[in-house]
């Protein structure tokens, strides 16, 4: 991901991006790299994932979710919500309650809002309110890092807290 160069229109306010460390599926096979799309009702949605899940048979099972092709143990959250119809906080905390193991999950709506979804793994969250600009990482290292190659000017971060449990929503508003 580091290789990327993106030219982004100007009316782009929102991106998500992710790099894949493969527990389940090979990384070679494109349908199994994250951000997976997905649609509930009428929202269409990205969803990426931090963590591996232990109980993703077990859902497929219990909620008789239709076969695949993508591999990984992360799509049973797209999955999941597909199956709710709805991407809010009542669909989002379903689909947490339900997963077993370790997990961070970030959806991003073609409403242009923003939820993360903090279980046992890290998650990282800078504002900087003077450019309106929110960016996130699994680590404050990781961002560190990032922010310092992009060479962007954007002012003062403030760190934003997420605690495990937690379910935050970023939009416009």
């Amino acid at each position: 991901a580091h290789k990327m160069w993106y030219r982004l229109p100007a009316s782009v306010t929102t991106v998500m991006g992710h790099t894949r460390m493969a527990t389940q599926g090979s990384e070679l096979v494109n349908i199994n790299n994250h951000p997976f799309p997905g649609v509930a009702g009428q929202i269409h949605f990205s969803l990426a994932h931090n963590g591996v899940l232990t109980n993703d048979k077990t859902l497929r099972k219990k909620y008789k979710l239709p076969a695949t092709k993508v591999e990984t143990d992360s799509y049973v959250a797209v999955q999941l919500l597909e199956q709710y119809g709805q991407i809010n906080f009542d669909s989002l905390r379903f689909m947490a309650e339900e997963l077993e193991g370790s997990f961070t999950i970030t959806v991003l709506t073609d409403q242009e809002e923003l939820y993360f979804i903090r279980g046992q793994n890290p998650l990282t969250i800078y504002h900087f309110p003077q450019s309106g600009l929110y960016v996130y990482a699994s680590t404050e290292e990781i961002l560190r890092k990032g922010l310092k190659n992009s060479r962007l000017n954007l002012g003062k971060a403030e760190p934003v807290r997420v605690f495990t449990g937690d379910i935050l929503k970023i939009d416009g508003q």
